[in-house]
């Protein structure tokens, strides 16, 4: 092709490119405006939603601080406080388990002296439980709330709440480190010889008071041997509680 056969080519693909981004620019002048406000609506959300990643990033760091020490201090004050301040965080989560923790030992502890006080520290850990339980917390602290709870009912002799709960935690959670110790109070549950122990063990914790006005007579000497009155070596004692939890490293 000669050359200037080919300077006229490519000025009439120019011209027409012209063409066309001149055609382009005149439809879309009417609407100018609305695109430069959807363009700085979407830059103003990144930048919002950058902004709001941050503090979240910062108060989860500041909420893992205030939770390490209030229990390197042993404060439930402290404990209380994350709960509140960092409401939605895994800090306020673990604080929370850590509380209900400390309420489930308290109560099964004071149950054998004082069945009122106990009774009532065993329904505060189950109160807490539930809470982090609502909130839906992730990966471990899920588990333990779970897992606590079911030990929770279990202590105030709500056994088939307590077996419910073990059963949800083996099925949602499979691969749970409180898996074993869920299946093997499941198992221990479902024995009749576990009811007859707690039925006996609340017997003994809460004796009858005598009515109002009247005493108590005292029981009768016996000649025969006193028969035991702990329960058959092979039922279930009352589970032990564990230490409170921390939360973990990172």
């Amino acid at each position: 092709m000669e050359p200037n056969k080919m300077a006229s080519l490519g000025d009439y693909e120019e011209n027409d490119l012209a063409t066309s981004t001149m055609a382009l620019v005149d439809r879309i002048r009417p609407h100018i405006g609305t695109i430069l406000l959807v363009v700085l609506t979407l830059f103003a959300a990144l930048a919002g939603w950058t902004l709001i990643g941050s503090q979240r990033s910062s108060q989860q760091v500041a909420g893992w601080d205030e939770c390490l020490a209030a229990m390197a201090e042993g404060d439930p004050g402290r404990l209380e406080d994350v709960v509140a301040r960092y409401d939605g965080t895994p800090a306020a989560a673990w604080a929370e388990i850590v509380l209900a923790d400390t309420a489930l030992a308290d109560g099964n502890r004071l149950f054998m002296v004082d069945p009122t006080r106990g009774r009532r520290r065993l329904e505060e850990a189950a109160d807490r439980y539930m809470s982090v339980n609502a909130r839906r917390p992730a990966a471990l602290a899920a588990e333990r709330g779970i897992f606590g709870l079911a030990r929770a009912r279990e202590s105030l002799g709500e056994l088939n709440e307590a077996r419910r709960g073990y059963e949800a935690l083996v099925a949602e959670h499979p691969q749970s480190p409180f898996k074993k110790l869920a299946e093997e109070r499941i198992a221990a549950l479902s024995r009749d010889s576990t009811a007859r122990w707690y039925n006996w063990f609340e017997s003994r914790s809460a004796p009858a008071a005598p009515a109002e006005g009247t005493q108590a007579e005292p029981a009768p000497e016996s000649t025969s041997e006193p028969k035991s009155e702990t329960p058959e070596a092979d039922e279930p004692a009352k589970p032990a509680t564990e230490p409170a939890t921390e939360p973990p490293a990172g």
